[in-house]
């Protein structure tokens, strides 16, 4: 049944939301104050058509918004868009029973995306094609500009379809092809391909090494095995540079690692030992080590083996240890912790429940907690608060551009 509709607010996920007598209605790629018809199925609103648009509307970047399930916000101009992103911070908050006065959110330019997952598929004429997924579908949208992604990167696609050509040699792959820029060049780590049937084949492996070479990537791997490697990929991590693992984490944009960095740099000044909790492979730990001793943790063994590679590339750091261990199932505890008053966690999406019910038995004064999940890093807050914990200071930082995706790095001081 078409409908007319007004958008009131936009949603957690993205999408616009219009106040009914029959409930809310989701109604994707509309604004705060829109006027908009559009087909009502179940609450959500497909086929909108903008009746009257919203002042904030902007034109978008790239040719394939609206199809492209990538950038939900990109018609949305900055200021209005970053303060939505400062508000889902603080509703998180609220919804923990916590004020804390939040910071503008820390912008990042587009062009600024060293890593990308694009998804291999065969088209309908059976050539390959990469992309990513169009909006709510598994449908694939074959992607030759985006405005979000390191230029570099995009000017590696076509070569990189050559790549993934290899890897679609069984009917049930399903190849996801990781591309990350490092100081090195392109590393390019592989998974969804199907192994049921024996993986992939010697012919196919040696035709991926091969378009590999003539695209110069510096590592081709495959769910974390090497494959080829011309060039170590490496990345820089405050004054060390530190070797990536195979599918390794990494911020996804330096603009915003640099952001976070520094506050959790300047938030722990006078620290004398200070622990870096879910630190990969580094990407605190280096900078923090400028400051005091370092004793960082992580579940990835190959995380903390690039760490400790890293560790003598760098000259004038203090003291770092390193240990491979899930803070899941074996938190560090107040023991593990002696010594330090300051500890920095940078945990998944999930958070750090088990980590931060740890940290009231200790002597930090200091807490950095940077959170990939707002409603994840609330839920710990409230367990530092409770614990006599003060919530010093919240910065969002809009690390993944015109996404519903939102970071933030937050200081709590005893």
């Amino acid at each position: 049944m078409t409908e007319t509709l007004t958008i009131t607010r936009v949603g957690g996920q993205g999408d616009g939301i219009a106040e009914t007598g029959a409930g809310p209605v989701f109604a994707p790629l509309t604004l705060p104050g829109e006027t908009v018809r559009a087909e009502v199925r179940d609450g959500r609103a497909e086929a909108v058509e903008i009746v009257n648009a919203s002042p904030d509307r902007i034109e978008p970047m790239s040719p394939h918004y609206g199809d492209c399930g990538g950038c939900s916000l990109q018609h949305w101009a900055t200021g209005p868009y970053l303060d939505w992103k400062r508000e889902q911070v603080r509703l998180a908050l609220a919804r923990e029973g916590i004020e804390a006065e939040v910071d503008p959110a820390v912008a990042v330019p587009p062009g600024a995306r060293r890593r990308i997952a694009l998804h291999a598929r065969r088209g309908p004429d059976g050539r390959a094609v990469l992309g990513f997924k169009a909006r709510k579908s598994w449908r694939l949208v074959e992607i030759r500009v985006c405005p979000v992604a390191d230029p570099r990167l995009v000017a590696a696609i076509p070569a990189l379809t050559r790549v993934a050509e290899a890897f679609l040699e069984h009917p049930k792959s399903a190849p996801t092809l990781h591309a990350t820029w490092t100081l090195t060049g392109l590393d390019v780590d592989v998974t969804g391909v199907e192994r049921r049937s024996g993986g992939l084949s010697r012919d196919a492996q040696m035709r991926a090494i091969e378009a590999a070479g003539v695209a110069d990537l510096a590592r081709l791997s495959q769910a974390g095995d090497v494959l080829m490697m011309s060039r170590q990929p490496v990345v820089a991590f405050g004054p060390a540079t530190v070797p990536l693992p195979p599918g390794g984490f990494l911020q996804a944009a330096p603009e915003a690692e640099a952001a976070m960095v520094a506050r959790a740099v300047e938030a722990v000044g006078g620290a004398k030992k200070i622990a870096d909790l879910f630190c990969g492979a580094g990407t605190f730990t280096f900078p923090l080590a400028t400051v005091a001793s370092v004793l960082a943790a992580d579940a990835s063994a190959a995380g903390i083996a690039a760490l400790k590679a890293g560790v003598g590339t760098a000259k004038g750091l203090k003291p770092i240890a390193a240990e491979a261990r899930d803070l899941f199932r074996r938190p560090l505890a107040p023991y593990d912790l002696r010594g330090c008053d300051a500890v920095v966690l940078d945990p998944p999406r999930a958070g750090a429940r088990e980590q931060t019910a740890q940290l009231p038995g200790t002597k930090a004064h200091t807490v950095v907690y940077v959170s990939c999940n707002p409603v994840t890093f609330a839920r710990d807050a409230r367990l530092l608060i409770d614990a006599g914990f003060r919530l010093d200071r919240v910065t969002p930082v809009d690390q993944f551009l015109w996404s519903a995706h939102v970071e933030l790095v937050a200081v709590f001081r005893r």
